[in-house]
């Protein structure tokens, strides 16, 4: 119900009103429609203000305020991370913060401590070899882990066991037409 409605229909009982092809309905068709406009803008900014339910600009400020973007794809995945780099704070150093946030933040990195005291290793477990777009995840790991860690990135390929295990022949690779980076990550 638009709020000229609301007007008409709040003003009806009185009985006092000409609400239909009246200066008094056109005049509350008038304030209704200004009350419209701004209850929508009063929905747009509430919607905007939440990262749950943001789709635009307020996903957009959310961004500016910080010092990467997430490497995201959805409307979803983009939200989920922003609300993971917002959670990054003082507590946020455990092993098991460390790796929701970098969950949160969509990356496909798991950080583990190495028994080494400052140095933590970070692999990329369902992604064979460098993962596409590494330096900007690369970015986003540096920024969520302390500073004052070694980090050592960890990639898997396959190994030639695997290979052999897979292949007859070198013919029966070849005829794939993969090129080596192609290759070395053929692990499935």
């Amino acid at each position: 119900m638009s709020y000229g409605d609301y007007l008409k229909k709040l003003l009806a009982p009185l009985g006092i009103y000409r609400l239909e092809g009246s200066l008094n309905g056109g005049e509350l068709e008038s304030i209704g429609g200004a009350l419209d406009g701004g209850a929508a803008a009063l929905e747009e900014l509430e919607r905007e203000m939440l990262v749950s339910t943001a789709q635009g600009e307020g996903l957009e400020n959310i961004e500016r305020l910080l010092a990467r973007r997430p490497v995201t794809h959805t409307l979803e995945d983009r939200r989920t991370a922003l609300a993971a780099l917002l959670r990054i704070g003082g507590d946020s150093f455990t092993l098991a913060a460390i790796n929701d946030n970098l969950r949160g933040c969509g990356l496909n990195a798991v950080a583990s401590e190495t028994g080494d005291p400052g140095r933590v290793e970070v692999r990329f477990p369902d992604v064979p070899g460098i993962p596409d777009g590494f330096e900007e995840m690369r970015g986003i790991i540096e920024d969520i882990l302390p500073c004052h860690l070694l980090i050592e990135y960890v990639y898997w390929f396959i190994t030639w066991d695997k290979m052999e295990e897979r292949f007859d022949t070198w013919d029966s690779i070849e005829a794939l037409g993969l090129d080596w980076e192609s290759l070395e990550k053929l692990v499935k």
